[in-house]
């Protein structure tokens, strides 16, 4: 047995670094969100090598819940988890498994144990994230099943941490009293990470990183343009940060194509295809809540 470790070695060997650039990269933003799970990273690997080096230790409770609006990430970061779980052996598998209340809770009688046995199986040594899990709670409804997937659920997250871990996932104020209605699972869970909602300059760079990568790019003039949009989504219904912005490039997208297509005789270059113009961005509907300038007349 050794009774010494070379930390960079370690963290080499079992390649974790790798993975929390990757996040880097993939996410804009998001600092208290990736500054938790290197603490949760670095957590891991001190215990792996106290493991090694024969220091007893109970295996660290790894069920965690993320809250916040919808396209902050929390999709993307249980992937990276469940990456950097296996990398240091605190799960078999590297997957997740990502269900709603509709894969746990059955409609009758009998029909909501199989389901949710058969998630948990199929979930099994890897992690589990259930998004919007404040649905499996609905005390107003005395024919609800949901109560029984909760009690399955806990069960499993007590005696079986050591092969799978769970994250709930949902809009904070929601989970909040989630939780409050099911102590059990707030004294399950050992890490609570709040994802916050985007700054219109991060909006615009995750635009514009997305648009990167596929080979697309905004006129000088569509970038202007789309920051006025930005600053009408956000004040808008159902606005969803990360995947609301996807949402409007692909519909700027299409208005590209079809402006492009319409003049057949004209002889397109790369550039030409690669960019965006204004008017692929002003034709949104978000532009009709903007009042015309009344005129001085």
């Amino acid at each position: 047995m050794t009774d010494t470790v070379n930390l960079r070695e370690e963290l080499e060997a079992v390649g974790i670094e790798e993975i929390l650039t990757q996040l880097d990269r993939e996410l804009i933003g998001l600092t208290p969100v990736k500054t938790r799970i290197r603490e949760i990273a670095s957590l891991l690997l001190i215990e792996r090598i106290r493991k090694r080096l024969n220091l007893t230790s109970e295996v660290p409770t790894l069920h965690m819940s993320f809250t916040g609006n919808p396209g902050t990430g929390k999709t993307t970061v249980a992937l990276r988890i469940a990456s950097i779980l296996h990398r240091l052996g605190f799960v078999r598998r590297g997957q997740v498994v990502s269900v709603t209340r509709d894969e746990l809770v059955g409609q009758y009688i009998g029909h909501t144990a199989p389901k949710t046995k058969e998630v948990l199986k199929k979930a099994m040594g890897g992690v589990l994230f259930i998004d919007e899990a404040y649905y499996l709670h609905r005390p107003d409804n005395e024919r609800d099943y949901g109560q029984e997937a909760i009690e399955i659920l806990l069960q499993v997250m007590e005696s079986q941490r050591e092969d799978l871990v769970v994250i709930l996932a949902g809009y904070g104020d929601r989970m909040d009293k989630f939780f409050a209605s099911n102590p059990g699972f707030r004294s399950r869970i050992a890490h609570h990470i709040d994802f916050p909602d985007y700054s219109e300059p991060e909006l615009l760079a995750i635009a514009e990183l997305m648009l990167r990568d596929m080979n697309y790019k905004f006129s000088a003039d569509a970038r202007q343009a789309f920051i006025r949009y930005i600053a009408l989504r956000r004040t808008q219904p159902l606005f969803s940060n990360a995947r609301s912005i996807r949402n409007a490039l692909d519909r700027m997208r299409l208005r590209q194509a079809n402006r492009l297509v319409a003049d057949l005789d004209r002889v397109l270059t790369a550039d030409d295809i690669m960019s965006l113009e204004a008017s692929d961005v002003l034709a949104s509907r978000v532009f009709l809540k903007e009042r015309p300038i009344a005129s001085s007349a």
